[in-house]
């Protein structure tokens, strides 16, 4: 992106350039045309020439885009012990395994985790909770197969408060965005968390697969029409080359991200750093 910048001169050529290359990095059309609209707005109203302003005032610009994120606090508050997290995601995202790492993360951190198996339809989502769980030592709740997943959550409630942990992280199905009766069985299970403890679920993250791009701002819409998403998660974000969905989330449906996971390992997941994100687009060509 920088050698965009450095050319002669800051013209419609330049302009082009910048827009094929968010368009390709997944910005999506409508945050393309904003951010172009306000970059060359200000170019022109400060006569700017000199491409090291340029640059300066474009990082800030989409700095800016992010600030919904960057004010977000995702840490965990200790006068709502057990601080209870709900995951939540179409099919195919990796939100079992988004379960594990946010788990391992938070027990880094010193604090005592378990993890729900709210997926009962499928005994392979059991299963990789279970063997991840035991790999990585996290307490890990699980009913049998077939199991109503209501329950199971109302159970696995009842059983971190019995073990005095401090976060419960759980589960959940992936959820087809166009069936709504799976919509209302999350809206279900929301409903029992808060029976339990009437300030939970204290998070609803949405994980969203970061490969397919405008596809997840359409995920992340009927979701969080239906539901109080509270953040976001995005995941296989090896690379930033599709990572300009992040700047679409943020500034069409205002969630804020808060994790990224980066690659396959269990370490392969941070806190959502604003200020870093940007400046690595700066390294795409």
């Amino acid at each position: 992106m920088n050698s965009i910048f450095y050319a002669p001169k800051l013209d419609e050529k330049m302009f082009k350039e910048l827009k094929n290359l968010l368009l390709s990095s997944d910005f999506g059309i409508t945050a393309t045309e904003k951010i172009l609209h306000i970059f060359k707005k200000h170019i022109k109203r400060k006569n700017l020439i000199n491409s090291k302003q340029a640059i300066t005032y474009f990082k800030n610009l989409l700095l800016n885009m992010l600030v919904v994120s960057k004010d977000k606090n995702c840490s965990i508050s200790k006068t709502k012990m057990p601080f209870i997290i709900l995951i939540i995601g179409v099919n195919g995202v990796g939100k079992t395994t988004v379960v594990t790492k946010l788990a391992y993360y938070y027990k880094t951190l010193g604090y005592s985790t378990m993890v729900a198996a709210g997926d009962t339809y499928r005994s392979a989502a059991i299963d990789q909770l279970t063997d991840l769980g035991v790999l990585h030592d996290i307490s890990v709740f699980s009913k049998p197969l077939g199991s109503d997943p209501a329950s199971v959550v109302f159970d696995a409630i009842k059983e971190s408060i019995k073990q005095k942990k401090n976060i419960l992280i759980i589960d959940t199905a992936g959820r087809l965005h166009n069936k709504y009766h799976l919509i209302q069985e999350l809206q279900k299970i929301n409903r029992v968390i808060n029976k339990c403890h009437p300030t939970a679920p204290h998070e609803i993250f949405l994980v969203l697969d970061a490969g397919i791009g405008q596809n997840s701002i359409e995920q992340a819409r009927v979701f969080s029409s239906n539901l109080p998403v509270t953040g976001s998660i995005i995941t296989k974000l090896d690379g930033t080359a599709k990572g300009g969905i992040i700047f679409s989330i943020a500034n069409e449906l205002t969630i804020p991200i808060c994790f990224v996971g980066t690659g396959d390992k269990i370490t392969d997941f941070s806190s959502f750093d604003s200020t870093k994100f940007v400046d690595s687009f700066f390294n795409i060509s």
